[in-house]
This record gives C-alpha cells, structure tokens and sequence, in this order.
C-alpha cells in the first residue's frame, strides 16, 4: 500500500519512494518458524525475508550414511530457511516475497551503513528517509537521480569513484576532473541527442540520461540486444520511461553493436 502511515510500525522498515518496505528476519523458536503479526503485514507493499546466510536458492544435503563419490548419490536438494520462510509468508501476502541473497552477512559486509538495530520508527523517521540509487551492477553502477548524486553521505556510502551527468545542470563532485566526470549536457526531450556520446559513455563507464545510457552500456558491455539490456535495467528500475527519441537511438545502437537491429521497439513495452 502506498503512504502508509502508523503510529509504531513493529518491524525493521524502509522508506522507498511512497512505497513501505519491510525485512523479517528468519527466527526458530522449538524448530518451527515465527510469523509476524498480521499488523506487521497490513501495509507491506514489498516484504524481504532473509536468515543468516542464504547464499543459493536451495541447499544440497549430503546423506551421512552414504559413502559414495559420487556427487549425485547420497544428496536430496532442500529449501534454505529464508526460501522456506518465504513460502509460509507468500500465503499471508497478496504482493510478491523476496529473498535477500547472501543474507544477513553478506548484506551487513557490503552495505554497512544501512545497518541498524532500531525496529520501531515513527512516522516523520520514515517520511525523513532518503533512498539511495538503484544498483545496476553491484559495487559498480548506480542509477540516480540528480539529488542523490549531489548528496555527500551517499558519495561516501557508495564510494562513488566517477560520475556520468546527462542533464543540463552541473554536481559539485569531480568539477574539471576529465578522468572522473562526464557532462553530457541535453535536454530531456524527444528531439535531444544521446546517439553521438554513447560510445564515449560506455567507455567512459557511468551512468546516464539515465536509464537510455545505461543500457547502452549493457548493451555495449555484454555485447547484448537492447530488449535484454532494457528488461535487466527494467527489473532494477520497473518506473524507467526513456522517451521514444531515445529508444530509437539505441535502437541504432543495438545496430552499431551487433550489425543489425533485432528488438523490435513497436512493441508496447518500449
């Protein structure tokens, strides 16, 4: 539900673009699963359940008696416990679970700063939230907007080495940096043009205006149609509306790259 609001909210929340968002981690109590509250649930839009350490979707069991070489024998595939958990609470939910893979370790070793062990939030903490970029590849490329890419903590956090601004205004990071900052001033409309810069962009490595140069960048990268890049970027960013000038030119792009054009953008999903 969007804009949600209560007066205590009773789980580990997150402030994301209008949306609540919750992560319930896995608890045991006399071997069996603790679900939350039904209160708990009433205003999740996305609910993110994770354990300890789920690095796979299932996990192989190997049988103590066998003692067999074989890598297949002796072995039965099993749920982990944030898959297992997953399932019970897709049966309390109308909107979609999500794993969070590595789990709990691999998340706190690599995004340290969103820790915390505070779990009740009042309604002006949530309203205060800023939401960081979205992680295209992880570690690597960030989507943001411009706001984001102004704010120091985020600079920090993220460790933002180089940035690619497609807008017409100028970020106070990396001013007369050549090596770290690429400044593609053009309007956001129909009639600008983001074909001339796409290849210094993908060798530049960066984000763009925004999501048309990040999947060039894909596209560039992996040597991949724009349909696969536009549906990678896409589940990163489900809001993205590059405008059809822009579509037409990766379009061309995808030419560029592969030798031919294959996606076809009358699809209404461009």
């Amino acid at each position: 539900m969007k804009n949600c609001r209560k007066k205590h909210v009773r789980s580990k929340w997150e402030y994301d673009e209008s949306h609540v968002i919750t992560a319930l981690r896995v608890k045991k109590k006399n071997n069996e699963y603790l679900l939350p509250e039904s209160v708990d649930l009433e205003c999740v839009k996305y609910c993110v359940v994770y354990d300890n350490n789920t690095s796979t979707l299932e996990v192989l069991l190997k049988d103590d008696d066998d003692d067999s070489d074989s890598d297949s024998a002796g072995k039965g595939v099993v749920p982990g416990a944030a898959i297992e958990y997953g399932r019970i609470l897709t049966r309390l939910t109308r909107h979609p679970v999500y794993i969070l893979k590595g789990g709990y370790e691999r998340f706190s070793g690599t995004y340290h700063f969103l820790r915390t062990q505070k779990i009740i939030w009042m309604p002006q903490e949530l309203d205060a939230f800023q939401p960081y970029p979205i992680e295209i590849m992880p570690g690597e490329v960030f989507l943001g907007n411009f706001s984001q890419a102004c704010d120091p903590k985020i600079q920090k956090d993220l460790k933002i080495k180089a940035h690619v601004n497609v807008s017409m205004d100028t970020g106070p990071f990396f001013a007369g940096d050549p090596d770290r900052l690429l400044h593609i001033q053009i309007e956001d409309s129909p009639e600008a043009q983001i074909l001339p810069f796409l290849r210094h962009m993908c060798h530049f490595i960066g984000i763009s205006r925004s999501c048309a140069a990040i999947i060039a960048y894909l596209m560039h990268c992996n040597e991949q149609t724009l349909q696969r890049s536009w549906a990678y970027v896409k589940k990163c960013k489900n809001n993205m509306c590059p405008n059809r000038g822009l579509v037409s030119q990766l379009l061309e792009w995808e030419k560029t790259i592969l030798g031919d054009s294959i996606t076809n953008i009358k699809d209404p999903l461009y």
